[in-house]
Protein backbone atom coordinates (compact mmCIF):
# COMPACT_ATOMS: atom_id res chain seq x y z
CA UNK A 1 0.00 0.00 0.00
CA UNK A 2 1.25 3.27 -0.66
CA UNK A 3 2.13 5.64 1.88
CA UNK A 4 -0.68 8.24 3.03
CA UNK A 5 0.55 11.95 1.74
CA UNK A 6 1.12 13.86 4.70
CA UNK A 7 -1.33 16.60 4.09
CA UNK A 8 -4.17 14.13 4.00
CA UNK A 9 -3.46 12.71 7.33
CA UNK A 10 -2.65 15.87 9.28
CA UNK A 11 -5.39 18.02 7.70
CA UNK A 12 -7.70 14.89 8.46
CA UNK A 13 -6.33 13.90 12.19
CA UNK A 14 -5.00 17.22 13.85
CA UNK A 15 -6.86 18.00 16.48
CA UNK A 16 -8.80 21.13 17.34
CA UNK A 17 -8.01 23.51 19.93
CA UNK A 18 -10.62 24.80 22.37
CA UNK A 19 -12.13 28.04 21.08
CA UNK A 20 -9.24 28.09 17.95
CA UNK A 21 -12.50 28.37 15.70
CA UNK A 22 -15.83 29.29 16.07
CA UNK A 23 -18.93 27.22 17.22
CA UNK A 24 -19.18 25.70 13.61
CA UNK A 25 -16.93 23.08 12.55
CA UNK A 26 -15.75 25.47 9.53
CA UNK A 27 -14.93 22.61 7.11
CA UNK A 28 -17.49 19.88 6.89
CA UNK A 29 -15.20 18.17 4.14
CA UNK A 30 -11.91 18.13 5.24
CA UNK A 31 -10.86 15.32 3.15
CA UNK A 32 -11.05 17.34 -0.02
CA UNK A 33 -7.77 18.97 0.94
CA UNK A 34 -6.61 15.40 -0.49
CA UNK A 35 -6.94 16.38 -3.79
CA UNK A 36 -4.47 18.89 -3.63
CA UNK A 37 -0.49 18.89 -3.52
CA UNK A 38 2.16 21.88 -3.78
CA UNK A 39 5.25 23.37 -2.52
CA UNK A 40 4.40 24.61 1.37
CA UNK A 41 1.57 22.65 1.79
CA UNK A 42 3.14 19.95 4.04
CA UNK A 43 4.80 22.65 5.91
CA UNK A 44 1.27 23.73 6.56
CA UNK A 45 0.05 20.53 7.30
CA UNK A 46 2.96 19.59 10.24
CA UNK A 47 2.44 23.17 11.41
CA UNK A 48 -1.50 22.19 12.21
CA UNK A 49 -0.83 18.79 13.48
CA UNK A 50 1.68 21.14 16.26
CA UNK A 51 5.28 20.56 14.62
CA UNK A 52 7.36 22.26 16.11
CA UNK A 53 9.54 22.34 13.20
CA UNK A 54 7.56 24.29 11.20
CA UNK A 55 6.66 26.60 13.71
CA UNK A 56 10.28 27.64 14.57
CA UNK A 57 10.83 28.02 10.35
CA UNK A 58 8.05 30.91 11.23
CA UNK A 59 9.98 32.23 13.76
CA UNK A 60 6.98 32.44 15.40
CA UNK A 61 7.08 31.67 19.93
CA UNK A 62 6.05 28.39 20.64
CA UNK A 63 3.43 30.66 23.37
CA UNK A 64 1.60 31.46 19.91
CA UNK A 65 -1.36 34.24 19.12
CA UNK A 66 -4.00 33.94 22.00
CA UNK A 67 -6.33 32.68 19.51
CA UNK A 68 -4.57 30.02 17.89
CA UNK A 69 -2.26 29.29 21.39
CA UNK A 70 0.93 26.99 19.86
CA UNK A 71 -1.07 26.00 16.68
CA UNK A 72 -0.23 29.42 14.09
CA UNK A 73 -1.02 27.37 11.30
CA UNK A 74 -4.59 25.90 12.23
CA UNK A 75 -5.86 28.73 10.75
CA UNK A 76 -4.28 28.51 7.55
CA UNK A 77 -5.44 24.88 7.23
CA UNK A 78 -8.41 25.58 8.29
CA UNK A 79 -8.66 28.43 5.81
CA UNK A 80 -7.17 25.87 2.88
CA UNK A 81 -9.93 23.27 3.65
CA UNK A 82 -12.96 25.67 3.67
CA UNK A 83 -12.00 26.05 0.24
CA UNK A 84 -11.69 23.23 -0.85
CA UNK A 85 -15.05 22.14 0.61
CA UNK A 86 -16.81 25.18 -0.88
CA UNK A 87 -14.86 24.50 -4.41
CA UNK A 88 -16.10 20.72 -4.33
CA UNK A 89 -19.87 21.74 -4.01
CA UNK A 90 -19.25 22.60 -7.23
CA UNK A 91 -18.58 19.24 -8.68
CA UNK A 92 -21.78 18.07 -8.45
CA UNK A 93 -23.54 21.45 -10.31
CA UNK A 94 -21.52 21.45 -13.28
CA UNK A 95 -24.28 21.21 -16.28
CA UNK A 96 -21.92 20.80 -18.74
CA UNK A 97 -22.50 22.12 -22.59
CA UNK A 98 -25.59 24.23 -23.10
CA UNK A 99 -27.65 24.18 -26.62
CA UNK A 100 -27.76 27.46 -28.48
CA UNK A 101 -31.03 27.87 -31.50
CA UNK A 102 -29.12 26.44 -34.23
CA UNK A 103 -29.22 29.88 -36.23
CA UNK A 104 -25.59 30.57 -36.77
CA UNK A 105 -25.52 26.79 -38.33
CA UNK A 106 -29.03 27.57 -40.70
CA UNK A 107 -28.03 30.42 -42.91
CA UNK A 108 -24.92 30.81 -44.58
CA UNK A 109 -24.79 34.58 -44.96
CA UNK A 110 -24.76 34.33 -40.91
CA UNK A 111 -28.18 36.63 -41.14
CA UNK A 112 -28.87 35.47 -37.29
CA UNK A 113 -25.95 36.12 -35.93
CA UNK A 114 -23.75 39.07 -34.01
CA UNK A 115 -21.15 40.65 -36.41
CA UNK A 116 -21.32 44.11 -35.67
CA UNK A 117 -17.78 45.61 -36.00
CA UNK A 118 -16.81 43.12 -38.63
CA UNK A 119 -16.88 44.15 -42.50
CA UNK A 120 -20.40 44.26 -44.24
CA UNK A 121 -21.90 44.05 -47.62
CA UNK A 122 -24.23 46.99 -48.57
CA UNK A 123 -27.15 45.09 -47.12
CA UNK A 124 -25.25 45.15 -43.67
CA UNK A 125 -24.34 41.09 -44.29
CA UNK A 126 -20.87 39.96 -42.46
CA UNK A 127 -18.22 39.11 -44.69
CA UNK A 128 -18.41 35.10 -44.21
CA UNK A 129 -14.76 34.93 -44.29
CA UNK A 130 -14.26 37.24 -41.28
CA UNK A 131 -17.02 35.68 -39.63
CA UNK A 132 -15.43 32.36 -39.76
CA UNK A 133 -11.99 33.88 -38.51
CA UNK A 134 -14.06 35.14 -35.30
CA UNK A 135 -15.62 31.68 -34.87
CA UNK A 136 -11.81 30.08 -35.61
CA UNK A 137 -10.39 32.43 -32.36
CA UNK A 138 -13.66 31.83 -30.14
CA UNK A 139 -12.89 27.84 -30.11
CA UNK A 140 -9.31 27.73 -29.97
CA UNK A 141 -9.49 30.33 -27.30
CA UNK A 142 -6.07 31.44 -28.97
CA UNK A 143 -5.05 35.19 -28.44
CA UNK A 144 -2.92 35.34 -31.48
CA UNK A 145 -6.25 34.01 -33.13
CA UNK A 146 -8.00 36.84 -31.62
CA UNK A 147 -5.66 39.58 -32.85
CA UNK A 148 -6.19 37.87 -36.51
CA UNK A 149 -9.88 38.61 -37.03
CA UNK A 150 -10.27 41.15 -39.65
CA UNK A 151 -12.49 44.10 -38.16
CA UNK A 152 -14.14 46.57 -40.66
CA UNK A 153 -10.73 48.80 -42.10
CA UNK A 154 -13.29 52.09 -41.89
CA UNK A 155 -14.22 51.00 -38.32
CA UNK A 156 -12.75 52.55 -35.05
CA UNK A 157 -14.58 49.49 -32.46
CA UNK A 158 -13.03 46.67 -31.49
CA UNK A 159 -14.94 43.82 -30.41
CA UNK A 160 -16.11 44.19 -26.63
CA UNK A 161 -13.55 41.26 -24.57
CA UNK A 162 -14.14 37.85 -26.61
CA UNK A 163 -11.53 36.59 -24.50
CA UNK A 164 -13.67 37.08 -21.00
CA UNK A 165 -16.27 34.33 -21.97
CA UNK A 166 -13.03 32.14 -20.51
CA UNK A 167 -12.00 33.93 -17.21
CA UNK A 168 -12.15 31.84 -14.18
CA UNK A 169 -14.19 33.04 -11.13
CA UNK A 170 -12.71 32.09 -7.26
CA UNK A 171 -16.05 32.46 -5.85
CA UNK A 172 -19.46 31.22 -6.91
CA UNK A 173 -20.46 29.35 -9.52
CA UNK A 174 -18.42 29.27 -12.89
CA UNK A 175 -19.42 31.34 -15.28
CA UNK A 176 -19.97 28.57 -17.67
CA UNK A 177 -22.00 26.38 -15.30
CA UNK A 178 -25.08 28.40 -15.55
CA UNK A 179 -28.30 28.03 -17.81
CA UNK A 180 -29.75 30.12 -20.00
CA UNK A 181 -32.78 28.86 -22.26
CA UNK A 182 -31.70 29.12 -26.50
CA UNK A 183 -32.48 32.42 -27.28
CA UNK A 184 -35.40 33.07 -29.24
CA UNK A 185 -34.63 31.92 -32.79
CA UNK A 186 -34.62 34.69 -35.70
CA UNK A 187 -38.26 33.83 -37.52
CA UNK A 188 -39.45 32.88 -34.71
CA UNK A 189 -42.91 34.01 -33.54
CA UNK A 190 -41.53 35.30 -30.14
CA UNK A 191 -38.76 37.15 -31.85
CA UNK A 192 -41.21 39.13 -33.88
CA UNK A 193 -43.15 40.02 -30.90
CA UNK A 194 -40.12 41.23 -28.92
CA UNK A 195 -39.29 43.09 -31.83
CA UNK A 196 -42.39 45.07 -31.81
CA UNK A 197 -42.01 45.69 -28.48
CA UNK A 198 -39.01 47.10 -29.20
CA UNK A 199 -40.52 49.47 -31.76
CA UNK A 200 -43.07 50.57 -29.71
CA UNK A 201 -40.36 51.31 -27.20
CA UNK A 202 -38.77 53.35 -29.37
CA UNK A 203 -41.49 55.30 -30.54
CA UNK A 204 -42.96 56.00 -26.99
CA UNK A 205 -39.27 56.94 -25.28
CA UNK A 206 -40.69 60.66 -24.79
CA UNK A 207 -44.26 59.57 -23.02
CA UNK A 208 -43.71 59.95 -19.50
CA UNK A 209 -44.20 56.86 -17.39
CA UNK A 210 -46.84 58.99 -15.32
CA UNK A 211 -49.15 59.67 -17.79
CA UNK A 212 -49.19 56.01 -19.58
CA UNK A 213 -52.89 55.38 -18.11
CA UNK A 214 -54.03 58.23 -20.28
CA UNK A 215 -51.78 58.78 -23.76
CA UNK A 216 -53.61 57.74 -26.79
CA UNK A 217 -49.84 56.52 -28.13
CA UNK A 218 -49.41 54.24 -25.16
CA UNK A 219 -53.26 52.93 -25.59
CA UNK A 220 -52.32 52.13 -29.52
CA UNK A 221 -49.37 50.44 -28.56
CA UNK A 222 -51.58 47.73 -26.33
CA UNK A 223 -53.64 47.15 -29.43
CA UNK A 224 -51.44 46.67 -31.34
CA UNK A 225 -49.34 44.23 -29.10
CA UNK A 226 -52.03 41.95 -28.41
CA UNK A 227 -52.78 41.62 -31.55
CA UNK A 228 -48.97 38.93 -32.17
CA UNK A 229 -49.55 35.85 -31.65
CA UNK A 230 -47.10 35.30 -29.23
CA UNK A 231 -47.50 38.11 -27.07
CA UNK A 232 -44.22 39.30 -24.40
CA UNK A 233 -44.70 40.69 -21.20
CA UNK A 234 -46.63 40.46 -17.99
CA UNK A 235 -50.42 39.86 -18.97
CA UNK A 236 -53.65 40.48 -17.40
CA UNK A 237 -56.29 37.48 -18.17
CA UNK A 238 -53.84 37.03 -20.87
CA UNK A 239 -53.50 40.81 -22.18
CA UNK A 240 -51.17 43.90 -22.25
CA UNK A 241 -52.61 46.27 -20.36
CA UNK A 242 -51.83 49.72 -19.39
CA UNK A 243 -50.76 48.34 -15.89
CA UNK A 244 -47.90 45.51 -17.58
CA UNK A 245 -46.85 47.32 -21.05
CA UNK A 246 -43.31 47.31 -20.86
CA UNK A 247 -42.81 46.53 -17.17
CA UNK A 248 -40.84 43.47 -15.91
CA UNK A 249 -41.79 39.92 -14.76
CA UNK A 250 -40.45 39.64 -11.55
CA UNK A 251 -42.84 40.16 -7.89
CA UNK A 252 -43.14 43.89 -7.59
CA UNK A 253 -43.35 44.73 -11.03
CA UNK A 254 -46.52 45.50 -11.07
CA UNK A 255 -47.13 47.61 -8.11
CA UNK A 256 -46.76 51.17 -7.73
CA UNK A 257 -44.74 53.22 -10.45
CA UNK A 258 -42.70 52.10 -13.50
CA UNK A 259 -39.71 53.52 -11.86
CA UNK A 260 -38.18 51.89 -8.79
CA UNK A 261 -37.60 54.04 -5.78
CA UNK A 262 -34.15 53.54 -6.08
CA UNK A 263 -33.39 55.52 -9.28
CA UNK A 264 -35.20 58.30 -7.21
CA UNK A 265 -34.97 58.44 -3.47
CA UNK A 266 -31.40 60.35 -2.83
CA UNK A 267 -28.54 59.05 -2.31
CA UNK A 268 -26.10 59.36 1.49
CA UNK A 269 -22.77 59.40 0.33
CA UNK A 270 -20.22 60.09 2.60
CA UNK A 271 -20.21 63.52 4.21
CA UNK A 272 -23.08 64.78 0.99
CA UNK A 273 -26.15 63.42 -0.46
CA UNK A 274 -26.61 62.86 -4.16
CA UNK A 275 -30.11 63.79 -5.58
CA UNK A 276 -30.56 61.33 -8.57
CA UNK A 277 -31.10 64.17 -11.49
CA UNK A 278 -29.73 63.17 -14.56
CA UNK A 279 -28.62 64.87 -17.82
CA UNK A 280 -31.23 63.31 -20.72
CA UNK A 281 -30.97 63.73 -24.77
CA UNK A 282 -33.39 65.85 -25.77
CA UNK A 283 -36.70 64.49 -26.85
CA UNK A 284 -36.61 63.05 -30.71
CA UNK A 285 -33.16 62.84 -30.83
CA UNK A 286 -32.80 59.25 -32.24
CA UNK A 287 -30.38 57.80 -34.61
CA UNK A 288 -29.58 54.99 -37.49
CA UNK A 289 -33.03 55.52 -39.31
CA UNK A 290 -30.79 55.50 -42.72
CA UNK A 291 -29.06 52.98 -44.58
CA UNK A 292 -25.96 54.70 -44.64
CA UNK A 293 -25.47 55.28 -41.13
CA UNK A 294 -27.15 52.14 -40.00
CA UNK A 295 -24.31 50.62 -42.20
CA UNK A 296 -21.38 52.41 -40.76
CA UNK A 297 -22.41 51.15 -37.27
CA UNK A 298 -22.68 48.25 -37.76
CA UNK A 299 -19.31 48.21 -39.30
CA UNK A 300 -17.73 49.53 -36.56
CA UNK A 301 -17.94 53.65 -37.53
CA UNK A 302 -18.06 55.16 -34.22
CA UNK A 303 -20.07 58.57 -34.21
CA UNK A 304 -20.03 61.41 -32.09
CA UNK A 305 -21.34 61.73 -28.88
CA UNK A 306 -24.60 62.91 -27.58
CA UNK A 307 -26.08 66.01 -26.85
CA UNK A 308 -27.55 66.40 -24.00
CA UNK A 309 -29.28 69.07 -21.70
CA UNK A 310 -30.25 70.18 -17.70
CA UNK A 311 -30.75 67.34 -15.34
CA UNK A 312 -33.90 65.97 -14.61
CA UNK A 313 -34.95 62.90 -12.33
CA UNK A 314 -35.68 59.86 -14.47
CA UNK A 315 -39.50 60.96 -15.63
CA UNK A 316 -39.56 58.40 -19.04
CA UNK A 317 -38.09 55.95 -21.12
CA UNK A 318 -35.34 58.50 -22.62
CA UNK A 319 -34.11 59.57 -19.48
CA UNK A 320 -33.60 55.50 -18.12
CA UNK A 321 -32.27 54.80 -21.51
CA UNK A 322 -29.26 57.57 -21.20
CA UNK A 323 -29.27 56.17 -17.36
CA UNK A 324 -28.01 52.65 -18.27
CA UNK A 325 -26.07 53.95 -21.37
CA UNK A 326 -23.27 55.23 -18.90
CA UNK A 327 -23.83 53.77 -15.88
CA UNK A 328 -20.65 51.91 -14.11
CA UNK A 329 -21.60 48.08 -13.86
CA UNK A 330 -22.71 47.90 -10.49
CA UNK A 331 -23.70 51.49 -9.75
CA UNK A 332 -27.86 50.76 -9.56
CA UNK A 333 -26.91 48.44 -6.77
CA UNK A 334 -24.26 50.68 -5.13
CA UNK A 335 -27.16 53.33 -4.83
CA UNK A 336 -29.84 50.83 -3.80
CA UNK A 337 -27.59 49.60 -0.71
CA UNK A 338 -26.67 53.20 0.61
CA UNK A 339 -30.15 53.94 0.34
CA UNK A 340 -31.18 51.42 2.75
CA UNK A 341 -28.51 51.26 4.82
CA UNK A 342 -29.69 55.18 5.68
CA UNK A 343 -33.25 53.23 6.18
CA UNK A 344 -33.53 52.42 10.15
CA UNK A 345 -34.68 48.89 10.52
CA UNK A 346 -34.05 48.19 7.20
CA UNK A 347 -31.45 45.01 7.81
CA UNK A 348 -33.04 41.13 7.28
CA UNK A 349 -34.26 40.23 10.63
CA UNK A 350 -31.95 37.33 10.37
CA UNK A 351 -28.54 39.07 10.84
CA UNK A 352 -27.23 38.37 13.73
CA UNK A 353 -26.53 42.18 14.82
CA UNK A 354 -29.94 43.21 14.98
CA UNK A 355 -30.59 41.71 18.48
CA UNK A 356 -27.20 42.04 19.34
CA UNK A 357 -26.73 43.64 23.07
CA UNK A 358 -23.20 44.92 22.74
CA UNK A 359 -21.86 44.42 18.82
CA UNK A 360 -22.68 45.83 15.39
CA UNK A 361 -22.16 44.75 12.28
CA UNK A 362 -19.52 46.52 9.86
CA UNK A 363 -16.67 44.02 8.19
CA UNK A 364 -18.88 40.93 8.49
CA UNK A 365 -22.69 41.51 8.16
CA UNK A 366 -22.77 45.50 7.52
CA UNK A 367 -22.38 48.05 4.95
CA UNK A 368 -18.78 47.01 4.18
CA UNK A 369 -19.55 43.63 3.78
CA UNK A 370 -23.06 44.61 1.86
CA UNK A 371 -21.16 47.10 -0.84
CA UNK A 372 -18.38 44.72 -0.88
CA UNK A 373 -20.61 41.73 -2.06
CA UNK A 374 -22.42 43.72 -4.01
CA UNK A 375 -19.47 44.73 -6.19
CA UNK A 376 -18.34 41.31 -6.36
CA UNK A 377 -21.85 40.22 -7.85
CA UNK A 378 -21.59 42.30 -10.33
CA UNK A 379 -18.43 41.69 -12.37
CA UNK A 380 -18.98 37.80 -11.25
CA UNK A 381 -22.36 38.09 -13.17
CA UNK A 382 -20.67 39.29 -16.36
CA UNK A 383 -18.09 36.71 -16.51
CA UNK A 384 -21.44 34.44 -16.86
CA UNK A 385 -23.06 37.18 -19.68
CA UNK A 386 -19.72 36.75 -21.51
CA UNK A 387 -19.97 32.83 -21.61
CA UNK A 388 -22.99 33.13 -23.51
CA UNK A 389 -22.58 35.48 -25.52
CA UNK A 390 -20.14 34.72 -27.42
CA UNK A 391 -19.29 30.62 -26.53
CA UNK A 392 -22.87 29.59 -26.91
CA UNK A 393 -25.73 31.95 -28.49
CA UNK A 394 -23.89 34.92 -30.70
CA UNK A 395 -27.47 36.34 -30.81
CA UNK A 396 -27.89 40.01 -33.52
CA UNK A 397 -29.25 42.77 -31.93
CA UNK A 398 -32.23 44.40 -32.37
CA UNK A 399 -30.64 46.87 -34.54
CA UNK A 400 -29.60 44.44 -37.31
CA UNK A 401 -32.79 42.25 -37.02
CA UNK A 402 -34.47 45.96 -37.86
CA UNK A 403 -32.02 46.33 -40.86
CA UNK A 404 -32.97 42.39 -42.46
CA UNK A 405 -36.46 43.43 -41.94
CA UNK A 406 -35.83 47.04 -43.74
CA UNK A 407 -34.13 44.94 -46.47
CA UNK A 408 -37.21 42.46 -46.51
CA UNK A 409 -39.98 45.54 -46.25
CA UNK A 410 -38.21 46.98 -49.48
CA UNK A 411 -37.58 44.28 -51.68
CA UNK A 412 -33.68 43.68 -51.33
CA UNK A 413 -33.96 40.67 -50.31
CA UNK A 414 -36.16 37.52 -48.32
CA UNK A 415 -34.83 36.92 -44.71
CA UNK A 416 -37.84 34.72 -43.74
CA UNK A 417 -39.25 36.66 -41.04
CA UNK A 418 -42.82 36.76 -40.11
CA UNK A 419 -45.68 38.82 -41.53
CA UNK A 420 -46.85 40.25 -38.50
CA UNK A 421 -43.43 41.95 -37.44
CA UNK A 422 -43.68 43.70 -41.14
CA UNK A 423 -47.55 44.23 -40.32
CA UNK A 424 -47.08 45.77 -37.09
CA UNK A 425 -48.32 49.68 -36.48
CA UNK A 426 -45.22 50.86 -34.85
CA UNK A 427 -42.66 49.64 -37.75
CA UNK A 428 -45.85 51.75 -39.92
CA UNK A 429 -45.21 54.51 -37.59
CA UNK A 430 -41.37 54.44 -37.96
CA UNK A 431 -41.46 54.08 -41.75
CA UNK A 432 -43.92 57.57 -41.71
CA UNK A 433 -41.80 59.21 -39.29
CA UNK A 434 -38.42 57.96 -40.91
CA UNK A 435 -38.80 56.99 -44.55
CA UNK A 436 -37.39 53.55 -43.63
CA UNK A 437 -37.78 50.44 -41.11
CA UNK A 438 -34.95 50.95 -39.53
CA UNK A 439 -34.83 50.62 -35.77
CA UNK A 440 -34.58 54.90 -34.30
CA UNK A 441 -31.94 53.89 -31.61
CA UNK A 442 -31.01 56.26 -28.65
CA UNK A 443 -27.73 55.83 -28.57
CA UNK A 444 -25.77 57.19 -31.48
CA UNK A 445 -23.57 54.27 -31.47
CA UNK A 446 -26.17 51.31 -31.41
CA UNK A 447 -25.20 48.39 -29.41
CA UNK A 448 -22.32 47.83 -27.66
CA UNK A 449 -19.68 45.16 -30.10
CA UNK A 450 -20.50 41.77 -28.51
CA UNK A 451 -23.83 39.73 -28.78
CA UNK A 452 -26.97 40.53 -27.15
CA UNK A 453 -28.30 37.35 -25.03
CA UNK A 454 -28.36 37.48 -22.19
CA UNK A 455 -27.74 41.40 -21.51
CA UNK A 456 -24.83 42.22 -19.53
CA UNK A 457 -26.67 45.01 -17.66
CA UNK A 458 -29.45 41.73 -16.88
CA UNK A 459 -27.23 39.19 -15.22
CA UNK A 460 -25.29 42.11 -13.47
CA UNK A 461 -28.64 43.08 -11.95
CA UNK A 462 -29.92 39.80 -11.67
CA UNK A 463 -26.84 38.84 -9.39
CA UNK A 464 -26.65 41.99 -7.06
CA UNK A 465 -30.18 42.29 -6.89
CA UNK A 466 -29.95 39.11 -5.66
CA UNK A 467 -27.17 39.98 -3.02
CA UNK A 468 -29.52 43.10 -1.55
CA UNK A 469 -32.59 40.33 -0.78
CA UNK A 470 -30.16 38.19 1.31
CA UNK A 471 -28.78 41.18 3.23
CA UNK A 472 -31.73 43.38 3.77
CA UNK A 473 -35.99 42.96 4.65
CA UNK A 474 -38.15 42.10 1.82
CA UNK A 475 -41.39 42.97 3.83
CA UNK A 476 -40.50 46.40 5.13
CA UNK A 477 -42.21 48.91 3.42
CA UNK A 478 -40.39 51.49 1.63
CA UNK A 479 -40.79 55.22 3.79
CA UNK A 480 -41.92 58.30 1.77
CA UNK A 481 -42.23 56.50 -1.03
CA UNK A 482 -42.39 59.06 -4.50
CA UNK A 483 -42.71 59.65 -8.42
CA UNK A 484 -41.40 61.70 -10.65
CA UNK A 485 -43.37 64.29 -12.60
CA UNK A 486 -44.05 64.33 -15.59
CA UNK A 487 -41.51 67.12 -16.61
CA UNK A 488 -39.05 65.54 -14.54
CA UNK A 489 -38.39 69.15 -12.95
CA UNK A 490 -39.96 67.73 -9.46
CA UNK A 491 -40.79 64.44 -7.00
CA UNK A 492 -44.30 63.67 -5.87
CA UNK A 493 -45.52 62.00 -3.05
CA UNK A 494 -46.75 58.37 -4.19
CA UNK A 495 -50.07 57.01 -2.25
CA UNK A 496 -51.18 54.24 -3.94
CA UNK A 497 -50.19 50.55 -2.52
CA UNK A 498 -46.95 50.20 -0.11
CA UNK A 499 -43.90 49.57 -1.93
CA UNK A 500 -41.52 47.02 -0.16
CA UNK A 501 -38.27 46.78 -0.13
CA UNK A 502 -38.13 43.46 -2.10
CA UNK A 503 -40.71 44.52 -4.73
CA UNK A 504 -38.91 47.45 -4.92
CA UNK A 505 -35.03 45.59 -5.74
CA UNK A 506 -37.19 43.51 -8.05
CA UNK A 507 -38.66 46.42 -9.85
CA UNK A 508 -34.79 47.89 -10.06
CA UNK A 509 -33.32 44.97 -11.39
CA UNK A 510 -36.03 44.86 -14.21
CA UNK A 511 -35.65 48.62 -14.74
CA UNK A 512 -32.02 47.84 -15.31
CA UNK A 513 -32.53 45.32 -17.19
CA UNK A 514 -35.43 46.04 -19.66
CA UNK A 515 -33.84 50.08 -19.36
CA UNK A 516 -31.39 48.77 -22.15
CA UNK A 517 -34.60 47.48 -24.02
CA UNK A 518 -35.68 51.50 -24.48
CA UNK A 519 -32.49 52.54 -26.06
CA UNK A 520 -33.16 49.52 -28.84
CA UNK A 521 -30.01 47.75 -27.81
CA UNK A 522 -31.55 44.42 -26.31
CA UNK A 523 -34.87 42.50 -26.89
CA UNK A 524 -37.21 41.60 -23.30
CA UNK A 525 -36.13 37.50 -23.29
CA UNK A 526 -32.23 39.03 -23.47
CA UNK A 527 -33.30 40.97 -19.72
CA UNK A 528 -35.51 38.36 -18.19
CA UNK A 529 -33.34 35.68 -19.04
CA UNK A 530 -30.32 37.37 -18.12
CA UNK A 531 -31.35 38.29 -14.56
CA UNK A 532 -31.72 34.32 -14.15
CA UNK A 533 -28.09 33.68 -15.03
CA UNK A 534 -27.02 36.35 -12.60
CA UNK A 535 -28.92 34.93 -9.84
CA UNK A 536 -27.38 31.44 -10.19
CA UNK A 537 -24.09 33.11 -10.20
CA UNK A 538 -25.05 35.73 -7.17
CA UNK A 539 -26.29 31.97 -5.24
CA UNK A 540 -22.88 30.85 -5.15
CA UNK A 541 -21.32 33.82 -4.14
CA UNK A 542 -23.41 34.07 -1.22
CA UNK A 543 -22.84 30.01 -0.44
CA UNK A 544 -19.38 30.30 -0.44
CA UNK A 545 -19.63 33.65 1.85
CA UNK A 546 -22.33 31.91 4.31
CA UNK A 547 -19.41 29.53 4.85
CA UNK A 548 -16.84 32.27 6.07
CA UNK A 549 -19.04 33.95 9.45
CA UNK A 550 -18.00 33.28 13.06
CA UNK A 551 -21.28 34.69 14.18
CA UNK A 552 -24.43 32.23 14.99
CA UNK A 553 -26.27 32.89 11.97
CA UNK A 554 -29.18 31.23 10.55
CA UNK A 555 -28.89 31.74 6.87
CA UNK A 556 -29.59 33.71 4.21
CA UNK A 557 -33.18 34.20 3.24
CA UNK A 558 -34.67 35.90 0.04
CA UNK A 559 -37.23 35.45 -2.77
CA UNK A 560 -36.02 34.44 -6.37
CA UNK A 561 -37.26 36.19 -9.17
CA UNK A 562 -39.75 33.49 -9.63
CA UNK A 563 -41.10 33.97 -6.36
CA UNK A 564 -39.48 31.06 -4.27
CA UNK A 565 -37.85 31.49 -1.28
CA UNK A 566 -34.84 29.69 -0.24
CA UNK A 567 -32.50 30.07 2.49
CA UNK A 568 -28.39 29.91 2.21
CA UNK A 569 -26.26 28.46 5.43
CA UNK A 570 -23.49 26.43 5.51
CA UNK A 571 -22.53 26.28 2.06
CA UNK A 572 -26.19 24.75 1.61
CA UNK A 573 -28.92 25.97 -0.48
CA UNK A 574 -32.73 25.24 0.06
CA UNK A 575 -36.62 26.14 0.43
CA UNK A 576 -36.93 28.37 3.13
Amino acid sequence: MSEKHPLHADLETAPRQTGSLSRRDVIKAGAGAAVVSSVGLSTIAQAANGSEAAISSHNRPLTGHPILGDNPARRSADAFRLRVSAARSYLQNFIGPLRNNGDEGRYADFRASYSKGLPHNALGEVDPTAYRAMLKALASGRSSDFEAIPLAPEGQRKLANPQAAYKFELTGRDSQATFIRPAPSFTSRETAAEMGEVYWKALARDVPFIEYDSDPLIATAITDLNAFSATVGPKVAGQVTTDTIFRGETPGDLTGPYLSQFLWQPIPFGNSTLVQRYETPAPGDDFMTDPASWLAVQRGVAPPPLSKGNPRYISDARALGEFVHLDFTYQAYQSAALILLGIPGSLDPANPYTTSATQGGFISFGGADILDLVAKAGNLALTGAWYHKWLVHRRLRPEAYAGRLHFQLTGAKNYGLPIEIGASEAVDRVFSRYGSYFLPMAFPEGSPTHPAYPAGHATISGACATVLKAFFDEDRAIPNPVQADATGDSLLPWNGAPLTIGGEINKLASNIALGRDWAGVHYRSDGVDGLLVGEQQAIGLLSDYSRTYNEDFDGFTLTQFDGTRIRIVNGEVSPA
